[in-house]
């Protein structure tokens, strides 16, 4: 009996633990994208983003997060002809902590 309830206990912890536990460097690329970007896009790995023409973060895909030149194209200056979109340029360390954090939580097809 007490083996039962000591297993249910480890199970439930298990299960309480977030499903994007994120690493440092993912939590300061989410804090980063949180200040620059939340006021249009959803940052996080749920809900809508603010601005209606602005992409949640999570469905960016692989074609675009997985482009080897994503983090150089933040460090270069990342700007859009959307015209509420404001340019950024990121520093190494910031586009590569961005980057990981897009990777981290964006939506897959669970279908297999």
């Amino acid at each position: 009996m007490k083996m039962r309830v000591g297993l249910g206990l480890v199970l439930l912890g298990v299960l309480m633990v977030p499903s994007h536990a994120l690493d440092s460097e993912q939590k300061r690329g989410k804090a980063l994208l949180q200040s620059l970007c939340s006021r249009c896009h959803a940052v996080g790995p749920t809900g809508a983003s603010p601005h209606p023409d602005a992409p949640p973060f999570r469905t960016f895909g692989d074609s675009k997060l997985y482009d080897e030149d994503f983090a150089l194209r933040l460090q270069t200056g990342l700007s859009t002809i959307h015209k509420d979109m404001p340019s950024f340029q990121f520093d190494r360390p910031e586009a590569e902590a961005a980057v990981n954090y897009l990777k981290a939580i964006q939506v897959r097809n669970r279908r297999r």
